[in-house]
């Protein structure tokens, strides 16, 4: 547990529920309801064995940070519970409810003791992969942490990529059926889909498909086929210097097939940043954290602008 004043808000409360939720009891001393309240809290912090941390503001102490927490969820009464995730205020109750009805709020946004054992495995093979350790090793700690977790998208596109990597289309296509349907609105699903379309095309006569390129640079069928084989292969670069070739001569072609290939690329190259939820203000007090800042790549960069360039 933490006080939380002016000072610390910002790491204590803001930074802290990018890596653990936490949930902030706004009190006062002269409060009855939060007298019966706090022990509970202090109880199921305990409890529930580090998955959420409990963090305490006095509103007769802090009055700019709770009169602004209370206006933006129009509660005017204590005591006044926010739980932060991610970097901003994303829920809350008002009033000592007893334990039971406590526990309900924390279930749904703590993460559960499985969820949380996936979070490690995942993490470790992250540090292995990440180390030049071996993919075997790395792959068996992403499907024990699915075991736990079927949730676990991270783990689920981790071994994905390992699986692709080495062209285990077969492999690849059971770990991403159970998530396609994201597919619609998560593009980083979507761009893995696009890699093990790739993978399931299989190797053609790369000599044939160039020769007919050369013949015809607007073959874009021969093209696009190129361009999945080499992405394929993992020589992404030259595959999005093909796609890069149709885009400049006809953007519509295909039904932009080759801006959407490129596009899943780019986002199958870019390592994904811790998440931080979406920036949100209320009066002059900042209620989230600063955004995670992807670290440059001059790879990345360079293809972006020249999709860019290609593109208008």
């Amino acid at each position: 547990m933490i006080d939380i004043t002016i000072e610390n808000f910002e790491a204590e409360l803001i930074q802290a529920s990018v890596a653990q939720p936490v949930l902030l009891d706004i009190w006062a001393p002269w409060c009855g309801p939060c007298k019966s309240l706090g022990p509970i809290l202090e109880k199921l912090e305990v409890a529930y064995g580090g998955r959420f941390k409990l963090a305490k503001l006095n509103s007769d102490e802090q009055p700019e940070i709770s009169g602004q927490l209370s206006q933006a969820f129009g509660v005017r009464s204590i005591p006044f519970c926010v739980m932060f995730v991610g970097g901003a205020p994303v829920d809350g109750f008002v009033g000592a409810l007893p334990e039971s009805q406590v526990r309900e709020f924390l279930d749904k946004h703590v993460p559960s003791e499985d969820a949380l054992e996936a979070q490690e495995g995942v993490a470790e093979a992250e540090a292995l992969l990440d180390a030049g350790g071996s993919p075997e090793e790395a792959l068996a700690r992403l499907y024990a942490a699915l075991e736990t977790d079927p949730a676990n998208l991270a783990a689920r596109l981790d071994a994905a990529r390992i699986e692709l990597m080495d062209g285990q289309a077969d492999a690849a296509r059971a770990l991403l059926a159970p998530v396609a349907a994201e597919a619609i609105v998560n593009v980083r699903v979507a761009a893995f889909q696009q890699w093990l379309t790739a993978v399931e095309a299989g190797l053609q006569d790369e000599a044939k498909l160039r020769a007919a390129i050369a013949a015809n640079r607007r073959d874009f069928d021969a093209r696009l086929a190129l361009a999945r084989q080499l992405m394929a292969q993992g020589n992404w670069p030259t595959a999005m210097d093909e796609l890069l070739e149709i885009i400049m001569r006809d953007k519509a072609w295909g039904d932009e097939a080759p801006r959407k290939l490129y596009v899943a690329m780019l986002e199958l190259m870019t390592k994904p940043a811790a998440p931080v939820a979406e920036a949100a203000k209320t009066g002059a007090l900042e209620l989230t954290g600063k955004a995670a800042v992807t670290p440059a790549d001059p790879l990345l960069d360079q293809y972006r602008r020249k999709l860019s360039m290609a593109l208008f």
